[in-house]
C-alpha cells in the first residue's frame, strides 16, 4: 500500500472541512445567475466557514461553469489559504462585513435591475411591504459613491449595514447580507422585487408609508432574527 503524502493528506482535509460551505456558495451563486440578479460574470457570493475562514467565488468565470474547485478560501485579513483562482475583485466587500458585522454568516454582491435603477439615482429604496421589514429591517439607505473593488467601499457598506441587511452601492449595484449566503439572498430578491413594485407605485401617485405600529412590530422580528448566529 502506497503512502498518501503529508500535503495530499492535509488538502484534503481542509477540503472536507470546507465541503458544505463551498457547496453553499456555489449553490447560491448559480440561483443568484438564474434569478436574473446579475449578467454574465458580474457579482460575488460569501460564506463565512465554521472555522472562521471565508468562502468566495473567484473573479471572471462563469456561473453555468463554476464547479467547487472554483472557489476560494481566505482568511478574514485577505490571504488565500485554498484555491488556484483570483478571489473576486470585491474580496473586500465582503471581508468587511465578516470583520465588522456579527452574525453575518453570508454576502452577495449583486446587480439587480430595479435595485440597481435606484442605486444609480442615488434614491433609498422604502420599506413600502410588510415582508420588506421583516427580512431587511427597514429603508435601504444608498451608500456614498466609492470605487469598486477597494477597501474604501467596504468600510462605506459596513457604515450603511449596521441597522439593515442590504445597502445601495452608488452607481453600482447592491450588497445584501445574511446568517446563510441563501438568506443574503433571500433579502436581496426581496429588495429586488420592493424596488420594483415601488417604481411601479410611483406611476400610480407614489407609495404609502406603514403604520408606525406596524413598522415597529415588524422591527422587532427583524431584530431577532438577524441576532441569530451563523448557521
Amino acid at each position: 500500500m502506497s503512502a498518501t503524502p503529508a500535503g495530499a493528506s492535509a488538502t484534503a482535509a481542509g477540503q472536507a472541512r470546507w465541503q458544505a460551505e463551498k457547496e453553499a456558495v456555489l449553490a447560491t451563486a448559480r440561483t443568484m445567475y438564474a434569478k436574473g440578479l446579475v449578467e454574465g460574470t458580474a457579482g460575488n457570493v460569501s460564506a463565512l466557514t465554521a472555522d472562521g475562514h471565508v468562502c468566495l467565488t473567484p473573479s471572471s468565470v462563469s456561473y453555468d461553469t463554476m464547479g467547487l474547485e472554483d472557489l476560494v478560501v481566505m482568511d478574514t485579513e485577505g490571504n488565500v489559504v485554498e484555491g488556484t483562482r483570483s478571489p473576486t475583485s470585491e474580496k473586500d466587500l465582503h471581508l468587511a462585513c465578516y470583520r465588522s458585522l456579527p452574525n453575518v454568516g453570508g454576502v452577495i454582491h449583486s446587480h439587480p435591475l430595479y435595485a440597481s435603477m435606484f442605486a444609480c439615482a442615488r434614491q433609498p429604496i422604502p420599506a413600502a411591504i410588510e415582508e420588506f421589514v421583516v427580512f431587511v429591517g427597514g429603508e435601504v439607505p444608498v451608500c456614498e459613491y466609492t470605487m469598486t473593488g477597494t477597501a474604501a467601499l467596504g468600510e462605506e457598506a459596513v457604515r450603511n449595514l449596521a441597522d439593515t441587511s442590504a445597502a445601495l452601492l452608488a452607481s453600482h449595484g447592491m450588497i445584501s447580507i445574511g446568517n446563510t449566503p441563501d438568506q443574503a439572498l433571500h433579502v436581496a430578491l426581496v429588495v429586488e422585487r420592493t424596488a420594483q413594485v415601488v417604481h411601479g407605485a410611483r406611476s400610480l401617485g407614489g407609495e404609502h408609508r406603514l403604520p408606525d405600529k406596524t413598522v415597529s412590530d415588524f422591527e422587532g422580528v427583524y431584530r431577532y432574527l438577524r441576532a441569530l448566529p451563523p448557521s
